[in-house]
């Protein structure tokens, strides 16, 4: 009796694990979320400035991340090469959460603003 009842327990268990769906049939759910955004933008010139980005193209970056999460973004302005031969720079950031969101834009705006202003005034 111990001699049957093993090949058979045997045979119930391959008879059961040949039933599991192949790689081909499983569904695979993929969901990619960002836990951390940091965005920098460095620009030469105000021409490159006001089209490299706009407030709304940032504000597409929020979709990437889930709520409460940590952003922060960061605009360089080059100028010009100085006395010392090294390039002149001015740069503004900003670090937040997600979800503040309107505060942050209202925030970026206002850098985007004030980089402006300053290559107007170096002409």
């Amino acid at each position: 009796m111990k001699n049957l009842i093993l090949p058979l327990v045997l045979l119930i268990g391959i008879a059961g694990f040949s039933q599991t769906k192949s790689f081909e049939e499983l569904e695979v759910k993929k969901e990619v979320r960002a836990e951390r955004v940091d965005v920098v933008v460095e620009v030469d010139s105000l021409e490159e400035l006001e089209s490299t980005f706009t407030v709304e193209d940032v504000k597409s970056v929020f979709e990437l991340t889930s709520e409460d999460k940590d952003v922060s973004f960061k605009l360089v302005c080059n100028g010009e090469v100085m006395s010392n031969g090294k390039k002149s720079h001015m740069s503004y950031k900003i670090e937040g959460t997600s979800s503040d969101q309107e505060d942050f834009l209202e925030r970026i705006d206002v850098i985007r603003k004030a980089a402006i202003n300053y290559y107007k005034n170096k002409k």
